[in-house]
């Protein structure tokens, strides 16, 4: 059986949170055995990705559109120092889903820029990335996250719209479960 990885990002901890959502959400549609606990992509190396059929990866922005990681102020290492290992990497035909946090308020220039940084390095890497996600009920001025009116994944603001996170992570969820596995895990659905 496929399995999907998740690997998130965090300095305080949001991103981490968000993470056990989205593997309690899709462990409720497939089952505990096709998704790995969520790991901080600080304690992996990046056999550990590759070792997963599927990853959902997830991080938040930092600033002025920064990655997480100790150059940017955290206080553990993060994505700032795995990208290199992720650089190196053959993704070839691998799966990707994306999320990311942002503060459209107090960021709005630099929303979820971040999470942009991470998409062009899984592509570089070969990886088909999946789960694009529509722009338009967020107010920002710029994001380079968004390609054509749509974020590269699925997109939280914990401090303005929270209310409205756990429903977009199921209707991501709708949109992406089917991609993830290419029809090799059946997904348990309600009402069926």
């Amino acid at each position: 059986m496929k399995q999907v990885g998740i690997f998130f990002g965090t300095d305080s901890g949001t991103t981490r949170l968000i993470a056990k959502k989205i593997a309690k959400n899709l462990k409720k549609r497939l089952g505990d055995d096709a998704v790995a606990k969520p790991i901080n992509i600080n304690r992996v190396g990046i056999d550990d990705l590759l070792g997963c059929d599927s990853l959902i990866l997830g991080t938040p922005t930092y600033g002025k559109g920064v990655l997480p990681g100790k150059p940017n102020r955290n206080t553990e290492e993060s994505w700032f120092e795995f990208l290199p290992q992720l650089t190196a990497a053959d993704l070839s035909g691998r799966t990707v889903a994306l999320y990311g946090l942002g503060d459209q308020e107090s960021y709005p220039e630099h929303f979820v820029d971040g999470l942009r940084d991470l998409y062009d390095v899984v592509t570089a890497s070969g990886a088909d990335v999946i789960g694009a996600w529509d722009a338009g009920d967020y107010e920002f001025e710029t994001s380079r996250a968004v390609i054509d009116g749509r974020f590269v994944g699925l997109v939280l603001d914990q401090h303005l719209q929270h209310l409205k996170t756990d429903e977009r992570i199921d209707t991501w969820l709708d949109q992406i479960v089917d991609e993830l596995f290419a029809g090799d895990v059946t997904p348990v659905r309600a009402n069926a």
